[in-house]
Formats: C-alpha cells, structure tokens, sequence
C-alpha cells in the first residue's frame, strides 16, 4: 500500500504512517449554539475513541438545490462563530471557500480550506487556497475521474504548497445517485497526499427531493468500512443530533447517536488494514534484499 504524504496539523499527524483520523461535523452552522454543542459532543467521541479529530462546519452553503434554501450565517458571522470553537475548544477547523476572495479571510479561522467538489477545476480558487499556506482539501468533483485530480492538486503545487488532501464523494451515476468505485482510493493514494473518503455525501441522492437533495444513510457503515478497508487516510462524516430538523443535508447524515459505535468499529478495521500494509511492504523490502543478495 502506497504511504502517502504526511501533514502536520498542530499536535495532529494526518497521513503518512498515522493513524486514521476524522473529519466530521453538521454540513452547515445553524447557530453558534447548535455548532458549539455538536463540536463538544463529536470531540468527546472521537477522543473516546482514540481518534484524531478535526471540527467542520460551513459558514455559507453556496451550492444548495433550490434558492430558497438555507444557506448559512455568511462569511463575517460564520468565521467569528469558527474561530470561538477554534480557541475554546481546541480544535483544529475545515470550512468552505467557494471565491478566491474568501480565503485569506478564511485562512485566519481555518486550519485547513476545503474546496468544494463542483469548485475542483476552479484554477484561481485553488491557487488563492494554497497561497494561504493552509491545508487544502480538495473535493474530487462528481465529474472527475481519480486520475484527473493529479491535475487539480499540481495547481496547489504551483504555489510551493505540498500541504494537500484528496477527498473522494462519490460520482454521478446517471440522475439523482453516486457511485463510489473503490479503485479510486489507490489511484488518489499514488498521488502522494493523503486521501480522505467524504462517506455521508457519498450516500446523497442529489436533488432527489425537487428542492432539496435525499439520501440512503443506511449504506454509511457499509461503505465507511469498504473505504477504510480500502486504505483511505481518513473519513469525513456530516453528523447531527437531529438529521429529520438539519437545515442542510439532513437525508445523509449520520445520527449523533450512532458516531461512537461506528468510530471503535472503523479505528479496529484501520487498525488491521495498516498491520497488514506494514507487513506486506516489509515482506517486499525483504524480497528485493534476498534478490539482491542472489544476483
């Protein structure tokens, strides 16, 4: 299995040799109560678990399916509500930018900016990201094949920063479904980065509900594990106490509720892919050494 490029997130390691880390919060901040509550209750999981944790939320969802959507508290509002969790609570940040303008701004709350899957060709929105010197987590758009992102990170590249990671969500399959094609993750993997699987979205039926997206979230262990299984880094989850009340992707979000079990599940099946990757890439090292020895 190929180790990919390890980043350094204050006292976290992502990637590299590391253990599985999370990435995991409501899709959008609905209040700076509701934000702060589910940062505190998610952080005390993933500690639970022994899982390294980062606290996401978006600010302003640019993207939804119908005008009259709720979008979010905006740039200002979200950012203050970000950093306070940030300083509180300790913990490091992933949120949105959908404009090259919004990250410096961003970049001040931050730890790492996420470039959304329909903005993933988006040149100045990627170099703007990258010149923050910030981890950017790029979303592999719908559209895209895995191979196609070596492009997309090389932008990022450009800039003189290698602190990237490659999220896989899912690609249309025909209308109002995703598929997730598990050979995607070793082609992400030899790009070098560390690869994160986006779980929850990869259960969204986009559009699905006329003005709002559906989604099967009973498929999210089933594919959490085949992901997991399949090497990736770490798993990015939308997570709510109340999927049926979120104000944004409530159809494929994990229930609060359920996030402990499947954590301890995941780490344990992390925890014996990576043996298995250590053991197999020694097994080589020795196998060239002998045939070196013979020769």
């Amino acid at each position: 299995m190929t180790t990919t490029r390890e980043i350094t997130l204050g006292s976290l390691r992502l990637g590299g040799a590391n253990p599985l880390f999370l990435i995991a919060g409501p899709c959008v901040i609905e209040s700076e109560a509701h934000s702060r509550k589910m940062a505190e209750c998610v952080a005390r999981i993933a500690e639970e678990a022994g899982v390294p944790y980062v606290f996401k939320a978006s600010y302003d969802k640019a993207n939804r399916s119908s005008l009259k959507a709720f979008r979010g508290p905006g740039l200002a509002e979200g950012l203050r509500i970000l950093g306070r969790i940030r300083s509180d609570l300790n913990l490091p940040i992933l949120t949105d930018i959908h404009e090259a303008s919004q990250a410096a701004p961003a970049a001040e709350v931050a730890d790492i900016l996420q470039i959304p899957a329909f903005l993933a060709r988006q040149t100045d929105l990627l170099v703007a990201a990258a010149r923050t010197g910030r981890v950017v987590n790029i979303k592999k758009a719908q559209f895209l094949s895995p191979w196609d992102m070596g492009n997309v990170a090389e932008k990022v590249v450009s800039t003189g920063n290698h602190d990237i990671i490659l999220t896989e969500r899912g690609a249309s399959f025909g209308y109002n479904n995703l598929v997730v094609d598990m050979r995607t993750f070793p082609v992400l993997r030899k790009f070098g980065y560390p690869v994160v699987y986006d779980v929850t979205h990869s259960v969204q039926l986009p559009g699905a509900q006329g003005q709002s997206s559906g989604g099967q979230p009973e498929f999210i262990e089933t594919l959490a594990r085949a992901g997991v299984a399949a090497g990736v880094d770490g798993l990015f989850l939308e997570t709510h106490d109340n999927p049926v009340e979120a104000l944004s992707d409530g159809a494929n979000a994990l229930p609060l509720s359920q996030l402990g079990q499947l954590l301890a599940r995941l780490k344990e099946l992390a925890a014996l892919v990576r043996t298995w990757g250590t053991r197999n890439l020694l097994q080589d090292e020795q196998g060239r050494a002998e045939l070196d020895r013979n020769e």
